[in-house]
């Protein structure tokens, strides 16, 4: 994509018909567009239609405030598209949660910093004060909530009024070890992305790297996902392996792991922010 050009993208599921891309297509074609990318792909068990199309607002005939009235009008309802639109010359803001470990969160830093992505990261929220020369480090903002059983409603309340004030798009736990309650999760469906290792549900607590090596284990893994009110259950983004053998000690283990955290965690942001990831009841199509 063209960084200098801005573009509509439009990520969409209905339900498949014969010449639904040809119809769906027609609406940026008619209106002068010019389209950079489109990916498609049709689940026949289920006889859903999928499509991520991305084209130049550069000589489109509608503007771009009406782009999603027009669409409503000739296609959403007609063809019964569930779709979201968005617009390249509007980054995404990106709010991390964080606990006390770093490596996810200076992982993520690091491309931000590096201008790997594409997005603002206007500030860095903590149960924790441990981590807070970290957001000094980059000149971020780092606020603390100290989120206890006891006062969870009113921190939640608190954090949800910064992150409105602040015009957040999205969240990114970094290894934050709350359990957000349904009330926060519902201000930010499909928008709150979550890292952990993929020993769950089978090495449970508070040492699973310990109890992996105790069942010695061959492999471990990581495993990114969309938060929703099923705790470790939601959307599936990304998810990678590394091998293991009776050589690697705990050590060794935690190391690989967090390593192994900080690229699968990283790999769901990138096609957040790149605006790839599709989601349909507790499944996502993730477009290359």
């Amino acid at each position: 994509m063209d960084n200098h050009k801005n573009t509509a993208i439009l990520l969409m599921h209905c339900p498949d018909r014969p010449g639904i891309i040809a119809i769906l297509t027609e609406f940026i074609n008619s209106n002068g567009g010019n389209i950079l990318y489109l990916d498609q792909y049709v689940d026949r068990e289920n006889g859903i239609f999928y499509m991520r199309v991305e084209w130049e607002l550069e000589g489109f005939q509608i503007p771009t405030d009406k782009i999603s009235d027009y669409f409503d009008t000739l296609y959403a309802h007609r063809y019964d598209v569930t779709y979201r639109l968005s617009f390249s010359d509007r980054p995404q803001r990106m709010a991390i949660f964080v606990s006390k470990m770093s490596h996810c969160l200076y992982d993520m830093l690091a491309r931000y910093r590096a201008g790997e992505w594409d997005v603002e990261i206007p500030l860095i929220v903590s149960n924790h004060p441990d981590l807070k020369f970290v957001g000094e480090q980059f000149g971020i903002p780092f606020e603390v909530f100290p989120v206890n059983r006891e006062n969870k409603v009113e921190m939640e309340k608190q954090e949800l009024e910064l992150l409105d004030s602040q015009g957040v798009d999205f969240i990114v736990l970094a290894r934050y070890m709350q359990v957000l309650s349904e009330d926060f999760i519902g201000h930010y469906p499909d928008s709150i992305i979550n890292i952990h290792h993929s020993f769950l549900p089978a090495f449970v607590g508070a040492k699973p790297y310990h109890a992996a090596y105790e069942r010695g284990v061959k492999l471990i893994g990581a495993t990114s996902h969309y938060v929703t009110t099923e705790l470790d259950a939601g959307p599936i983004i990304e998810q990678d392996i590394v091998r293991i053998s009776h050589k690697d000690t705990v050590r060794d283990l935690i190391k690989k792991g967090r390593d192994l955290e900080k690229i699968v965690l990283s790999r769901a942001v990138e096609k957040h922010i790149q605006r790839k990831v599709l989601t349909y009841r507790n499944k996502t199509v993730v477009f290359n």
